[in-house]
């Protein structure tokens, strides 16, 4: 297990590396720069100073090279357009929100995702059935900004039972984790459906249901076991890509999260915001693959990790 770790451990240090170096040159490479707009309007001498701050006097080997330093000193360097801003200051205002909203909707994509999956699995309802598939038909087609237009008409304007916009209450969370975690429900509860229906088929729930288990019990206690491994497997990459954030419903709902940041860095050509945002964001989904992979071969000893 500690060999696999380790092993992991470099690769996720080398993919790093890589998504690093290709973000770095393709920043440099597109045209246009953050100070284009003020270095028009500012003397020789002032344009010379601003340069060499920020090394764009150096060839890019070198301005690479350095950045390289400055990020395993924890230095992510200043905001290009926020003068005197640290892009760890940014990020550690922003991420907390961006967090919250995401780990509520991976909650609620979890918990409802599997409970679907099992009812659908369990029933022979023609009702049950039908709902379920529509569920996982609305959710995988519907995409999450038009699902929360649908919710903020409707219990935003209508009814007005919920806020729509800001963060300040547990009331502000039901509309953005719904619209984020209506796809991931959908796609939750089709593989529990189908693992499980599968698992239902097999010789040992035949056997245990044969020797006077019940059903329910045979289903919780053998069969969800080993149902739920593809959902883990889901899970990892969704976690690290809801708690990064969606900028469309952030906007949507006024959230001041990371998502809003990653769009305006963007925007505005600030390359130590869009470098920063981009490697915290690559070493969360390196960090959840790991994760996934332990938690898996944990629920699963078949699975041997080598």
């Amino acid at each position: 297990m500690l060999k696999y770790l380790l092993k992991r451990l470099g690769m996720g240090v080398l993919t790093l590396f890589a998504l690093t170096t290709i973000t770095f040159f393709l920043m440099h490479i597109i045209p246009g720069s953050p100070f284009a707009g003020e270095m028009d309007k500012l003397p020789a001498s002032v344009k010379e100073i601003m340069m060499k701050k920020y090394l764009l006097d150096q060839p890019i080997i070198v301005q690479f090279g350095a950045y390289l330093k400055n990020i395993l000193r924890g230095d992510f360097g200043t905001s290009l357009v926020r003068k005197g801003t640290n892009v760890l200051d940014i990020i550690t205002l922003g991420l907390p929100y961006t967090a919250k909203v995401g780990a509520s909707a991976f909650c609620t994509a979890m918990v409802f995702g599997i409970l679907l999956g099992v009812v659908a699995a369990f029933s022979k309802s023609g009702f049950v059935q039908g709902l379920a598939a529509i569920i996982a038909t609305v959710g995988v087609s519907v995409p999450s900004f038009l699902m929360a237009l649908g919710l903020m008409w409707l219990f935003g304007v209508k009814l007005k039972v919920l806020p729509l916009i800001g963060l300040t209450s547990w009331k502000h969370f039901i509309m953005p984790s719904v619209a984020l975690a209506l796809h991931p429900i959908a796609m939750i509860s089709r593989l529990v459906r189908s693992s499980l229906t599968e698992e239902l088929r097999q010789d040992y729930m035949i056997l245990a249901v044969s020797k006077g288990t019940s059903r329910v019990k045979a289903i919780f206690k053998h069969a969800l076991k080993n149902a739920i491994i593809p959902v883990i497997t889901y899970a990892g990459p969704l976690l690290a890509s809801l708690l990064t954030g969606s900028f469309v419903i952030e906007t949507m709902f006024s959230i001041p999260g990371m998502g809003s940041e990653f769009v305006k860095s963007v925007t505005n050509r600030d390359y130590t915001l869009i470098m920063a945002l981009t490697i915290m964001y690559g070493s969360m989904i390196i960090v959840a693959n790991i994760l996934t992979d332990l938690v898996t071969a944990m629920v699963d000893p078949r699975i041997r990790l080598s």
